[in-house]
């Protein structure tokens, strides 16, 4: 593709790495990402940067992505997209909502969406690397990989005893920030979830919404990471972050063994109800499409409706998104018009699912 192809993708297409739905305990697991903070030696933070200085970083940027990784990366600068455009990358989870706020900030793409550098977001530099399922294993080889490639380029701001220094001092040391996101109805539905969210609190964790720090818990859909980065390895962060996360996972399927031997009929019920309100609702908001995707997604897992895919489920899940809808529309849509517009697109879908 050409360089303008892929930024048509990057903004335009609902499918990126983490939506494709392969991989490790993706029945239950949605994705994984690994986050490194980085900022350049003798340089201010970004809230204390001119605008001159700070498109001067995001050139920098640019510059040593471009001689390093062989045109594999695309810079976007906010300036230069619409408000639109920039909440269409945040529904990709490609840039943070404080991103898409700054014109003064950038994000490089690698071609295949599994890396986004943010610069000039709260640190000059966030790398991000995102992929399907529970691979944070995986992620960290190519966050680790990327840091390395920009190191030779630049040069980042480091404390011999303090480790990378940070804009927030929570964020000090590693400034590796390691998340997953994971897909829980059962443990939900049993009100489990509140003791076990309350046990992962003690343990230096943190559990927030699928868009991160104040965003609403929707859909059955969890976003868990480490909250400590100072006085640990990334080996360390990532290991305790998976053994958590692998408890929880067997939590999860003990109770969906549990719900379909002693009440197989309630979740076929709730599985096939959903499925007929995706077919035939009229308006549907997106709390409730992520409501009827999250049991869509659990009689998929659980062998009631084969026919589907974790990738459809994703993708449908970006493309119900509030800027991808009005994107779609070719107008800005009042929230009561984004709920028709949802709920046409949702039925869409699935007729082309069925067919």
């Amino acid at each position: 593709m050409s360089e303008s192809d892929y930024k048509e993708s990057f903004i335009n297409s609902p499918s990126t790495k983490w939506t494709e739905g392969y991989g490790k305990d993706s029945d239950i697991i949605i994705s994984s990402r690994i986050r490194l903070a980085r900022n350049l030696a003798e340089t201010p933070f970004p809230q204390n940067s001119k605008p001159e200085a700070a498109k001067k970083i995001i050139q920098k940027v640019d510059e040593a992505l471009s001689q390093s990784a062989k045109k594999q990366y695309e810079m976007l600068y906010m300036e230069d997209l619409q408000e639109l455009e920039r909440d269409m990358l945040v529904e990709k989870h490609l840039i943070s909502p404080a991103l898409a706020k700054k014109n003064t900030a950038g994000v490089s793409i690698r071609n295949d969406e599994g890396v986004a550098v943010m610069v000039n977001e709260e640190d000059h530099l966030r790398i991000q690397c995102f992929m399907p399922a529970l691979q944070l294993e995986e992620a960290w080889n190519l966050a680790n990989k990327v840091d390395n490639l920009l190191a030779e380029k630049l040069n980042f701001a480091y404390h011999e005893h303090l480790g990378y220094l940070t804009a927030c001092p929570t964020n000090t040391g590693t400034g590796l920030r390691a998340s997953v996101m994971l897909h829980l109805p059962l443990l939900t539905l049993s009100q489990e979830i509140k003791g076990i969210f309350a046990k992962v609190g003690k343990l230096g964790l943190a559990v927030r919404g699928i868009y991160g720090e104040e965003s609403e818990i929707v859909g059955n859909l969890y976003q868990i990471s480490n909250q400590v980065t100072l006085g640990l390895s990334e080996e360390e962060i990532i290991s305790n972050l998976s053994d958590v996360v692998g408890q929880i996972i067997a939590l999860e399927r003990k109770a969906r063994e549990n719900m379909e031997k002693q009440y197989s009929r309630t979740i076929y019920d709730k599985v096939w109800r959903s499925y007929g309100i995706m077919h035939y609702a009229q308006s549907m908001s997106s709390v409730e499409m992520l409501s009827q995707i999250s049991y869509l997604r659990l009689g998929m897992d659980m062998g009631i409706l084969p026919n589907l895919s974790a990738r459809f489920l994703n993708e449908m899940m970006v493309l119900g998104q509030p800027a991808f809808l009005q994107k779609q529309s070719g107008k800005p849509l009042l929230p009561e018009e984004r709920d028709w517009e949802r709920a046409s697109m949702i039925r869409k879908k699935m007729q082309e699912l069925e067919r």
